[in-house]
């Protein structure tokens, strides 16, 4: 983890809510985290967790209605920019955010060449003329790995692989040099071959570029590799969060504990190699009021049912800055 614990982000009691004909659905549930310059954050948690709803929700990326940041605060750059107007932020995101959207297939304009795309933000957010953003845009491709690039830049999105579709995104969201990149599980769409490359290029590009990164996923084996620091989500909610080998090394939530055991092991009894979290995710249609987890939990007890537990402190560090659980139950009890 970086030194010096300056946050180039802070999130504070983040609340998203969706207006559907069947009633309200509380996806984000007072989400605070931080980010510090320079780190790479991972954010796991089963599908419908709140992972992507909660980093889009930070920088207006969700349509409205349905969806409603209902209350929190969201610190860059010294501004709250929930309090920003619609103006302010879209001149915010690619130039101080970059997203880096899951499926590279759909998110990338068919009809616009490769070229168009990646210098559509350095003309709105750095000022540059054609010329120079098509100058620049050849040497964003190179960065990302992307060989003979100033001839590809003509080139349409079908005429890339999956990897290379997935390169020109990446392309796009570091055009502008923004402080925080957020990766919205971008090797889902990927074989393996290609993720273990995109992986490799994202180390080697925050090394050369020193960004801070947000990474959405589910694979826990990914996080193990590139992560400083894991927020474990459920439920709109974050139930751990701790350093990446002191979560891996000491998890204290039971659906932390759970997650790690649905990692598929090469050895063993046939019958114990894949694990499952039986049960699904609650679908919220209000704020919790009780533990989110407890009817898949094979630890929950009365005050589970009652009471929505809030973020304690493991280690000697404050909340959020070093090891902290939402948990009831006491990692003194867990079965080994």
């Amino acid at each position: 983890m970086p030194d010096g614990g300056q946050s180039v982000l802070d999130v504070r009691d983040l609340v998203t809510v969706f207006r559907t004909r069947g009633g309200e659905v509380h996806a984000v549930n007072s989400v605070s985290f931080h980010l510090q310059n320079g780190e790479l954050l991972g954010v796991v948690g089963e599908s419908g967790s709140g992972k992507s709803v909660t980093m889009m929700s930070l920088i207006g990326l969700l349509p409205s209605p349905p969806a409603d940041v209902r209350g929190g605060e969201v610190w860059l750059g010294g501004r709250d920019i929930l309090k920003i107007s619609a103006d302010a932020l879209r001149d915010l995101r690619g130039a101080k955010v970059g997203f880096v959207f899951q499926d590279p297939m759909t998110s990338l304009n068919p009809v616009f060449t490769v070229g168009a795309q990646i210098m559509e933000p350095l003309i709105r957010h750095m000022g540059l003329s054609k010329a120079q953003a098509r100058v620049r845009a050849a040497e964003l491709l190179e960065l990302v790995g992307i060989s003979d690039a100033k001839n590809r830049l003509s080139a349409y999105p079908h005429q890339f692989s999956g990897g290379m579709r997935q390169r020109v995104m990446i392309a796009i969201a570091l055009a502008c040099d923004p402080d925080v990149l957020i990766a919205d599980e971008p090797t889902t769409a990927l074989d393996v071959t290609i993720q273990a490359q995109i992986l490799e290029l994202v180390k080697d590009l925050r090394a050369k570029l020193g960004m801070a990164i947000i990474w959405i996923t589910h694979d826990l084996g990914v996080i193990a590799g590139i992560a400083d620091r894991v927020m474990v989500m459920y439920a709109g909610q974050v139930v751990e969060q701790a350093p990446v080998k002191e979560l891996f090394a000491n998890p204290q939530h039971p659906y932390t504990r759970a997650l790690l055991k649905t990692i598929p092991a090469i050895s063993g009894p046939r019958q114990d190699r894949l694990q499952v979290i039986e049960g699904q995710p609650p679908i919220l249609a209000a704020r919790p009021s009780a533990c989110s987890f407890r009817a898949r939990c094979p630890h929950a007890f009365d005050r589970c049912h009652a009471e929505n537990p809030v973020r304690r402190a493991v280690d000697a560090n404050p909340v959020g800055r070093g090891h902290d659980v939402a948990c009831h139950w006491s990692a003194g009890h867990f079965d080994a």
